[in-house]
């Protein structure tokens, strides 16, 4: 027995190194099999995108139809390079009929539905790379491919293509119909309880609310994505977009501070993944942040306007934020006009806050929160100023704040009547003579206010007693 175990033990390396060997054989096979597609491959390293294009479709049309490992492999690849050769030559329509036309049509029949939904994504995060532009040619392919999806019944795609095309739509600014999309597609969500997709989706839908302007919807959209990413892992990269979008709704409430440690989270983390583009929005929502906490509690600012509070450079200094490290790392337009933003604001200076706005028109005007918050400052350092200037005078010539403040004076006139209307200080204005006549602030009538309450009352009485006649009227 002794002798009959030992020559089991003897024989049991000798059957493993026969599987391994049929094993890598076959594999030698395959890639013999594949040589002619791995030649047609590697030459297209060395030809230019235009030339690539025929060489990297006959890959994809093989007429012998190999999908074998090896072979799958490298179509797998032809299609990227064939979407990134697209994109080269600005052949944009060729791209929408990349995944669902006759070139990737055997290919793709042969393949998983969960090798083609990665195909599908890896294509778009490559369009999308490489042509972040070209919305009408991304919301195209990604409705060709959702109805491909729907004729093919593969619901998880769709819902993912749908998901995308919301976020598309909303770079678009159709802000109507992303939201139609996004609802609908909600709904199925919920039913399956795709936790993964409910996070994406529930973003994509705070985003919307806020560039409507509908805050309290934008923050329930947000609050329903945080719990979904409560309960399943988050990549850094989804978790940054969550809590930027955290940092702007704060930031839009006026709770600086804690906008400011929202979007300090997302950057470090931008900052960790090599997101460069970004990484800087979050430097440029930070400095925002900075400058408008710094500027409240200087100016002593709010949505009535200042009262002419002296400042000086030192109230809003974001020097800190960017000599440091990351600040040097990301130097650059976007945070030169945000650091001229602050200097401008530091001097309450409206000439140089609105030469700034001009000269940095699209590191400032293209994004919304910038834009938004910008347009109110300007607004609080203007009331500012003019409170600050007719503060000493009962009667001052229109010409004369006009002058001081250095604005034509029909803007003058007519920020000053829109402010006597806000009750930002009582006066009136004499056009007739060019005069703002300001009168000082009387505490309320009392006598008046009681005898409104008492008419109030009595009207109350009487309105009662009335009622009650009609119901006895009609009894009789």
């Amino acid at each position: 027995m002794v002798e009959a175990m030992e020559i089991e033990e003897t024989n049991t390396p000798k059957v493993e190194e026969t599987k391994q060997y049929d094993y890598d054989d076959e594999e030698e096979n395959d890639e013999e099999l594949c040589s002619d597609l791995i030649d047609l491959m590697d030459s297209t390293s060395t030809l230019s995108p235009t030339e690539s294009i025929e060489t990297l479709s006959s890959i994809l049309q093989d007429p012998q139809k190999r999908f074998g490992p090896t072979a799958s492999s490298l179509k797998e690849r032809a299609i990227y390079d064939l979407a990134k050769a697209y994109c080269s030559t600005n052949n944009y329509d060729n791209i929408v009929n990349l995944l669902t036309g006759p070139t990737c049509e055997d290919f793709i029949k042969a393949m998983t539905k969960a090798k083609f939904a990665k195909i599908v994504r890896a294509v778009l995060d490559v369009v999308c790379t490489l042509a972040p532009d070209e919305l009408d040619m991304q919301s195209t392919l990604c409705s060709n491919i959702i109805d491909w999806c729907q004729s093919e019944k593969r619901t998880f795609l769709r819902h993912r293509m749908e998901s995308k095309l919301a976020s598309i739509l909303f770079g678009k600014k159709e802000y109507s119909d992303a939201l139609s999309l996004i609802t609908a597609l909600l709904l199925e969500l919920k039913k399956l309880d795709d936790k993964q997709l409910l996070v994406e989706t529930h973003l994509i839908e705070a985003k919307i609310y806020h560039a409507l302007r509908s805050l309290p919807k934008a923050k329930a959209a947000l609050t329903a994505s945080r719990t979904a990413a409560n309960a399943i892992y988050v990549a850094p990269l989804l978790q940054s977009q969550i809590d930027k979008m955290s940092g702007v709704l704060h930031c839009e409430e006026g709770d600086y501070g804690t906008a400011h440690s929202y979007f300090l989270e997302a950057f470090e983390q931008l900052d960790t993944l090599a997101a460069a583009e970004a990484a800087v929005q979050c430097l440029k929502y930070m400095m925002l942040c900075r400058i408008l906490e710094s500027l409240v509690k200087a100016l002593k600012l709010s949505a009535k306007g200042g009262v002419g509070v002296k400042s000086n450079k030192s109230d809003v200094d974001i020097s800190g934020m960017i000599s440091g490290k990351q600040g040097v790392k990301y130097a650059g337009k976007d945070i030169e006009a945000m650091s001229a933003i602050a200097a401008a604001a530091s001097r309450r200076s409206l000439k140089d806050f609105e030469a700034t706005i001009q000269t940095y028109t699209t590191e400032l005007q293209n994004d919304l929160l910038i834009k938004h918050h910008l347009h109110i400052l300007n607004n609080q350092l203007l009331e500012s100023n003019l409170i600050r200037i007719i503060e000493p005078y009962e009667c001052v010539e229109i010409t004369h704040v006009a002058k001081l403040i250095e604005m034509p004076i029909g803007a003058v006139e007519k920020k000053l009547s829109q402010m006597i209307l806000d009750g930002k200080f009582i006066g009136i204005l004499d056009q007739g003579k060019g005069q703002l006549i300001v009168y000082e602030e009387k505490g309320s009538d009392l006598a008046m206010e009681k005898g409104l309450e008492l008419i109030g009352s009595v009207d109350n009485v009487v309105t009662s007693l009335f009622s009650r006649s009609q119901s006895l009227r009609h009894m009789m």
